[in-house]
């Protein structure tokens, strides 16, 4: 799965990234940055494609499905298996215009060391940020306002993350990650085929401490090596 991140960067450095990956020129910042500990519930900063260009915006990490009677479900479906997503609802009809990138420079994830968890932090080495795949959703609420939510895909491990879990977000390369965001694209079969397993050869990992456990703890140690 994919429960916590980070995007541990300056908002000019964001700026900078936006700018030389997307060709987005402005952005309204209202988030501190950087972000040692990003937790479900969160705005996350995400990538769309509107069909002209590339936009940055905030979407609030536990997808809600249009549909749903309660946005309370939005807990429960933080992430998404790409495995099935033609299968479940929520997300079968997000996959042809809702399509989307999360923004992040690491993950967390917890590896199983007799009786306790130990948790990681996993990067890709030689690059500043990567987009991991998301599915986002524009649900109104009873009063009239809008939430705007979204679903971290994941999928299977690769032999690297094998070591520490069985899953792991999917990451996107720069050629699937065009592939992905590009909605006036409609080969689902071809779409699909983006979400597979990063090459392990590029990623790296570090033990790190149980302080990053808490989801209210924001700061360097964080992401101390262990």
């Amino acid at each position: 799965m994919c429960g916590r991140f980070t995007l541990v960067v300056t908002y000019e450095e964001l700026l900078e990234i936006l700018d030389k990956n997307y060709d987005i020129k402005s952005f309204s910042g209202k988030l501190e940055l950087p972000r040692y500990n990003i937790a479900p519930t969160q705005d996350i900063i995400s990538i769309i494609h509107d069909g002209t260009q590339y936009r940055a915006g905030y979407l609030k990490w536990r997808l809600v499905p249009s549909f749903a009677k309660d946005e309370k479900i939005g807990v429960k479906m933080i992430n998404a298996k790409a495995e099935t997503l033609l299968e479940k609802p929520s997300f079968s009809k997000l996959i042809e215009s809702k399509r989307c990138v999360i923004l992040a420079d690491s993950f967390y994830e917890w590896k199983k060391e007799e009786n306790q968890k130990i948790p990681y932090r996993i990067s890709i080495k030689n690059q500043k940020v990567f987009p991991m795949a998301g599915l986002r959703s524009v649900y109104q609420k009873p009063d009239g306002s809008i939430l705007h939510t979204v679903t971290i895909i994941t999928t299977q491990a690769n032999p690297f993350m094998q070591e520490i879990h069985e899953r792991m977000p999917v990451i996107l390369t720069k050629e699937t990650e065009k592939i992905w965001l590009n909605l006036n694209n409609k080969d689902i079969s071809q779409i699909l085929k983006c979400l597979n397993p990063y090459d392990n050869q590029q990623m790296t990992s570090y033990k790190v401490s149980s302080y990053v456990n808490s989801s209210l703890h924001n700061d360097e140690n964080c992401i101390k090596r262990v």
